[in-house]
């Protein structure tokens, strides 16, 4: 009896975690505008307005980086060092964070924390998370800080020594917690030929988004052939897209004047790889997206919507999913029974999980541009293609915009924050409450089966 109440009390557990980590970002969220509401976080000593302010604090937590006021002209230090700490609460996890102080004052950390961690971590099981989290924890500092530096040399002799250490502490975070929030006032377009700001920004932004769990089997085994599936796959889509994307990004925009036409070819190279890396899923820009072509444009929209890793600070519905929807087209296309690569096979639970996140995005992503198109009617000199490009960067959290955003109605303004929250904590938890809250026939039966004609 004692066996079935402790069990009924953790399966109820179970069924919390996902609703937790919503609410724990929502009420981020609702602080962090609140405090960016006070008339002393404006440049201006006048509230930006509860909208406004609402709209940068679920940008920061979410990590997108879309903003409605320039992030270094409108901002006191005050507002700034907000948004810094929301970058980084919502870059790592709120949990992770509360797991750290938990760490410094001593307290036990419950079963119902570590639950919660699971989920927010996109971990499998409980083994190791309280270890996982410390590792992640210093980890983010170490990258971090070794970023800073190198930024340093960059912004120092610019900036001078105050306020060149806090840009670059500020854009190392920002970086490496994929945000794209910036204090320079154009992104990083004054930058665009710094061969060591963008790689410095590159770096941070990939590492933040390979997922900390490819960092420490990278780290274990060292060779390629003994890395776990999952880091193979990553690994193995991320360098397609940073080439492919680098590659396209660079042929169709050779000659284009408002983008890399009037660089040298060693600025033009710089500026497609800094290009790649960015859509997924950091936002920063050292060229005007608003002067791409629309093949490019396009290209960053499927870039934006594919994000990042797994367990990592990057968005969109991630590399493995996409990994595993095109194997399964693969094999389908190949008469194959079974999902494999490497040698391995993956399992239907996995392929379906795959293809609910993939339905589940394009289904958001359509919804809100086509609300979107309804809503914003004062947009008269932008096109579809850039209300769809805004509301991919949204959910994708990834920042980077045509230049709509400070035009949005307040309507437009709430839609675009719900989509960068569902975008940060929506499509995760979803593919896993489908795996945990799936249902087994505990019967002898099962239904007939009959087929239909698809394709």
């Amino acid at each position: 009896m004692i066996n079935i109440e402790i069990q009924n009390k953790i399966n109820k557990l179970k069924s919390n975690p996902a609703q937790v980590l919503v609410l724990g970002f929502a009420a981020l969220i609702i602080i962090g505008a609140l405090l960016l509401n006070l008339a002393i976080a404006s440049n201006n000593g006048e509230s930006v307005g509860f909208i406004d302010a609402l709209f940068t604090s679920a940008s920061a937590v979410c990590v997108t980086g879309l903003v409605v006021v320039n992030t270094a002209a409108h901002w006191t230090l005050f507002g700034k060092i907000v948004i810094l700490i929301l970058i980084q609460i919502g870059g790592l996890g709120f949990m992770t964070m509360a797991t750290l102080v938990s760490l410094v004052i001593g307290k036990k950390i419950t079963l119902k924390d570590r639950l919660i961690m699971q989920e927010e971590l996109n971990q499998f099981t409980l083994s190791g998370l309280v270890k996982l989290t410390r590792y992640i924890i210093i980890s983010t500092f170490v990258i971090e800080i070794i970023g800073a530096i190198f930024l340093s040399f960059k912004f120092i002799p610019i900036y001078g020594t105050g306020k060149g250490i806090w840009f670059s502490v500020f854009h190392a975070i920002s970086a490496y917690c994929n945000a794209g929030f910036d204090i320079i006032g154009n992104s990083m377009e004054s930058f665009v030929t710094s061969s060591i700001v963008n790689f410095t920004i590159s770096l941070l932004v990939i590492i933040g988004g390979l997922g900390y769990s490819v960092y420490i089997d990278v780290t274990n085994n060292r060779k390629f052939k003994s890395f776990l599936l999952h880091t193979k796959v990553v690994l193995v889509m991320t360098s397609v897209l940073l080439v492919l994307g680098a590659i396209v990004f660079f042929i169709v925009e050779y000659n284009n004047p408002e983008t890399i036409g009037n660089l040298s070819f060693k600025s033009k190279i710089i500026a497609s790889f800094f290009q790649s890396v960015v859509p997924r899923t950091a936002g920063f820009n050292s060229v005007s997206m608003a002067g791409t072509t629309n093949a490019t444009a396009f290209l960053i929209i499927i870039l934006m919507f594919i994000g990042g890793s797994p367990g990592s600070t990057a968005g969109g519905i991630k590399t493995t999913t996409m990994g595993v929807v095109i194997l399964s087209i693969i094999s389908v296309v190949r008469g194959n029974n079974d999902v494999t690569i490497f040698e391995r096979r993956i399992s239907n639970e996995i392929i379906f999980r795959a293809l609910a996140v993939l339905g589940i995005g394009l289904l958001i992503v359509i919804v809100v541009t086509m609300t979107l198109s309804l809503t914003e009617t004062n947009l008269e000199n932008y096109d579809f293609l850039d209300i769809a490009f805004e509301t991919v960067s949204a959910f994708g959290t990834v920042g980077l915009s045509r230049g709509i955003t400070s035009y949005l109605s307040d309507i437009g303004r709430i839609i675009i924050s719900i989509t960068m929250f569902i975008g940060r904590v929506g499509p995760l938890t979803m593919a896993f409450a489908f795996a945990k809250k799936r249902k087994t026939k505990k019967g002898s039966y099962r239904y007939p089966e009959e087929k239909i004609t698809v394709g």
